[in-house]
């Protein structure tokens, strides 16, 4: 039986994907909507496909894609999306991702990426090859510009409560996450902004505009 991780914050979306892909008698879909949840599943399930919506409400699929790969380097990994993906294409490359699924597909397209990533082959769709001579080669730097647009609502959070001085674990329990789920979500924001540490990530989130004089409880 093929296990497969959906990874979703529509419920129709979640449950029609789930009936087409287990309509084929041999795959079997666990569902999760959120990042913590996900983490915890990896963390204790395998799974052979998993398949990540490109917006999920508290992290970016990719993102979440990348603390998957630290955790599992061998995990594969599709985005599922309804959005636009074609300026997300060397995020995609960078982090170990399989492939783009639009959520426009019908049937049999995805049945058949799911399987064509099962022998390992890469999923793109045709409107994005075509654009690729588009893509800038050395475009996998993030300049401060993309950091700041790139930075979640819940990673905003979290800025915020580094400003304030408040540990890992206390920002876990005000963000309702678990401490190992929040320390990876760390690793992947300090990535964003180019820094190695949560006072490095305060100063230049201020820099950037994220975060305000007031967000700081002693000015750094």
């Amino acid at each position: 039986m093929i296990q497969i991780l959906l990874v979703d914050d529509h419920p129709s979306v979640m449950e029609g994907t789930k009936m087409i892909l287990e309509q084929e008698g041999d795959m079997k879909v666990t569902l999760a909507n959120s990042a913590d949840e996900v983490l915890e599943m990896v963390s204790s399930h395998s799974f052979d496909v998993m398949l990540f919506d490109l917006h999920i409400a508290d992290v970016n699929g990719i993102d979440l894609a990348k603390q998957v790969l630290t955790m599992n380097a061998d995990a594969i990994i599709l985005i599922y999306t309804g959005y636009e993906f074609t300026n997300k294409f060397n995020l995609m490359i960078e982090s170990g991702i399989f492939g783009f699924i639009s959520k426009t597909t019908n049937r049999e397209q995805l049945i058949t990426a799911v399987r064509c990533a099962l022998r390992g082959e890469v999923i793109l769709p045709r409107t994005l090859v075509k654009q690729l001579r588009k893509v800038p080669p050395k475009g996998l730097e993030i300049n401060d510009e993309q950091a700041t647009s790139m930075i979640s609502k819940r990673e905003h959070e979290m800025l915020t409560e580094i400003a304030k001085g408040k540990s890992n674990k206390e920002i876990a329990e005000i963000v309702l996450m678990s401490q190992r789920s929040l320390e990876y979500s760390l690793t992947n924001l300090f990535q964003k902004l180019n820094v190695k540490s949560r006072i490095e990530a305060a100063i230049k989130a201020k820099r950037l505009g994220i975060l305000k004089e007031s967000d700081f409880t002693n000015s750094l």
